[in-house]
């Protein structure tokens, strides 16, 4: 459904930072540089950060929340514990597993240094 996501930031070298640590837990490289943009591609789509092209300042979306699917809950905690040292701060309740309408779902919730709210998200068989 989604080619991309694209969040905006105030300060792309800290969010570089902080996105090239979190997705390379996942396997993903670097953010590769376009402009006042990174990239981080995947078979199945892309994530991008950027600075506001319009000029205005960067804002998270209240409400809003970008999910990263991981292979298993290490892989979550991992995610996790990378972004919570790379200046992202933890949010709603501590990583772990949670049952509800859609079932059993490991969930790790942070806030990126600009306030976008990411999820690792594992679905158990």
């Amino acid at each position: 459904m989604f080619s991309h996501v694209m969040v905006g930031v105030k300060d792309l070298e800290v969010s570089k930072k902080f996105y090239d640590a979190v997705l390379g837990t996942l396997g993903y490289g670097p953010g590769v540089a376009n402009n006042n943009r990174y990239f981080y591609r995947s078979p199945t789509g892309t994530f991008g950060i950027t600075t506001p092209i319009n000029g205005e300042p960067a804002c998270h979306g209240n409400g809003s929340t970008i999910g990263f699917a991981v292979k298993s809950p290490e892989q979550g905690d991992a995610f996790h514990a990378a972004g919570v040292a790379n200046g992202g701060v933890t949010c709603e309740n501590p990583p772990g597993f949670r049952e509800g309408p859609a079932g059993k779902l490991y969930l790790a919730y942070l806030r990126d240094p600009d306030g976008n709210k990411i999820c690792a998200l594992y679905r158990p068989s």
